[in-house]
């Protein structure tokens, strides 16, 4: 069994501008130096993806680093740093498998299916103000869409939707790690929070006579499974934080990728289930997370030592790029043959896998749908920028020009 110290591992330099632009040319060098292990300046990263899953997997071995994050950027006691060290992935483990056997019942692919309508409808009204235009940021345009279905899902005023959009766009750059964004980021979870304590409050002031929206199921379930108010109001800040951007930069992504394949594309306008594969391609191609974990006692794992307290990254962004894993890694293919074995893994793996992947998946499939039919023939019209590859990695800004196009009825909608 060999140490780090014994071990010559390449080192990524992650918090470089010049990697969020190029990340997968840099993870084959690596991988070409080591096959699964890198160093960078906050801890270990793991590069391939074969490796992501076994070590994720190890649960009982891990625990989250979201208080010693905490710790060392010196953020205790801010509206950050305590929602960060209390929400749900950092509870200790009773607390955590409590809470989230007691919502996870609520985020099933049934639930999600019954949302569908209000996503269409939510798109098809963000479309009608947006595709007439004929050139815009489509980053800006999909930073509206997950936002405004996630009002809709707990019943807020849209008309709250433009301040909280900024804040989260703000939240969702904390863990790159750049102690100058946080006063903002302070902020936006100071309104976050009050938005959603006064969310719940209008709601128990004036209750639905049945469960109709995620809120309700919500309350209901908190209060039948003994959950503290707090915990209720983290839970849906969470919401709103993990929901924003993956959604947001998923969508913007796919669609700068889809412009290189616009045979693909015009398909989605007329193929609602082919979209679907789509998307399932897409959340192989990229998305947006990395995950940290600490390891809690010595693993021996491939030979190598990894001690206790070992901070590890694990990009799952880059994952699903792995050309060892993937045959044409770097082909966009929506029909490419998925093996059980080696699905992507843009929602994690085991007990932190993502509540809400199954409305993800759905928003994301119905935006593309209808978006292909009213945004027709899609250019690029200047440059794209990039996120810091840390935290939530993706594109900022992404201008395009295109012809207008008419919505279509879809079959059984």
């Amino acid at each position: 069994m060999q140490t780090l110290a014994e071990l010559d591992l390449p080192h990524l330099e992650m918090e470089d501008p010049a990697f969020a632009r190029d990340p997968f040319s840099r993870f084959n060098e690596a991988r070409a130096k080591h096959p699964w292990l890198a160093t960078s300046k906050l801890g270990l990263v793991i590069t391939q993806y074969q490796a992501m899953r076994d070590l994720l997997g190890q649960d009982d071995k891990l625990r989250p680093p979201y208080e010693d994050i905490v710790g060392v950027l010196g953020m205790e006691g801010t509206p950050w740093g305590r929602f960060t060290q209390e929400q749900l992935i950092s509870l200790p483990e009773t607390q955590h498998r409590f809470l989230r056997d007691t919502f996870a019942a609520k985020f099933t692919p049934r639930f999600a299916n019954q949302l569908r309508p209000m996503m269409r409808q939510t798109v098809s009204r963000l479309l009608d103000n947006w595709a007439p235009k004929g050139k815009i940021d489509f980053e800006e345009f999909s930073s509206h869409f997950p936002i405004s279905v996630m009002f809709a899902l707990v019943g807020a005023p849209q008309e709250g939707i433009a301040l909280l959009r900024d804040d989260l766009e703000a939240i969702g750059l904390a863990h790159s790690y750049e102690l100058d964004r946080f006063p903002r980021i302070q902020e936006g979870m100071v309104r976050l929070d009050d938005f959603v304590q006064k969310v719940i409050a209008d709601r128990r002031a004036n209750p639905h006579a049945e469960a109709e929206d995620l809120l309700d199921l919500l309350i209901e379930t908190s209060d039948g499974g003994d959950v503290s108010h707090r915990q209720l109001v983290d839970l849906i800040m969470f919401f709103f934080i993990a929901g924003y951007d993956t959604s947001k930069n998923v969508l913007t992504y796919t669609m700068y990728t889809l412009l290189d394949y616009p045979e693909i594309y015009a398909r989605c306008a007329d193929d609602h289930e082919y979209c679907r594969k789509v998307i399932e391609e897409a959340l192989r191609w990229f998305n947006p997370g990395t995950l940290g974990r600490i390891v809690a006692d010595d693993i021996e794992f491939r030979g190598v030592l990894l001690p206790k307290d070992q901070m590890l990254f694990f990009p799952l962004s880059i994952s699903g790029r792995d050309p060892g894993t993937f045959p044409d890694a770097d082909t966009f293919d929506p029909d490419r043959v998925i093996d059980p074995q080696k699905r992507q893994i843009a929602f994690a793996l085991g007990k932190h896998m993502c509540l809400g992947q199954y409305i993800a998946r759905a928003q994301l499939q119905e935006a593309l749908h209808q978006i292909a039919q009213r945004i027709r023939h899609p250019r690029q019209a200047g440059e794209v920028g990039f996120r810091p590859f840390w935290g939530t990695w993706g594109l900022k800004g992404l201008p395009i020009e295109f012809e207008p196009g008419e919505a279509k009825v879809l079959e059984g909608a």
